[in-house]
């Protein structure tokens, strides 16, 4: 299967602030991993999708209230029942966070089952997307 990124789009209201008046660091993971959860969907079950582990994100620049932030989410890795996603957020043109989540395919027992999905990586920035991914996926 090709590569699909997701697109979401959040505005910063006074409610996603922190104490310094900038993106709380929380929300902005609830966002970046609702993101990868739906890129995830596009190849399984929404139901089948649990979060496993964050991977590598950091915080480039704070967001101020009433930016729009953009999150582009891609599965870029199929492992035997996980999947890695890659998301990236940014502001306009500023790339703000980038940083990888697997995610597992699980049974109604909870444990994980083979989902059956190939990601096949053909631009040269999802190939070396998929060899970074492959790094966490040991």
């Amino acid at each position: 299967m090709d590569i699909v990124p997701v697109t979401t789009r959040h505005l910063v209201k006074n409610a996603d602030l922190n104490h310094h008046g900038t993106l709380f660091a929380g929300r902005m993971v609830e966002w970046f991993v609702e993101t990868g959860l739906m890129a995830a969907a596009a190849f399984i079950p929404v139901e089948n999708i649990v979060c496993l582990n964050i991977h590598n994100m950091v915080f480039k620049k704070p967001v101020q209230l009433g930016e729009i932030v953009k999150f582009t989410g891609k599965i870029v890795l199929a492992g035997r029942t996980s999947l890695i996603a890659n998301i990236c957020m940014r502001v306009g043109d500023t790339e703000i966070v980038n940083g990888f989540i697997t995610y597992v395919n699980v049974g109604k027992n909870g444990r994980p089952i083979p989902h059956n999905v190939v990601i096949e990586a053909t631009r040269e920035e999802d190939i070396a997307l998929q060899e970074q991914a492959k790094k966490l996926h040991r």
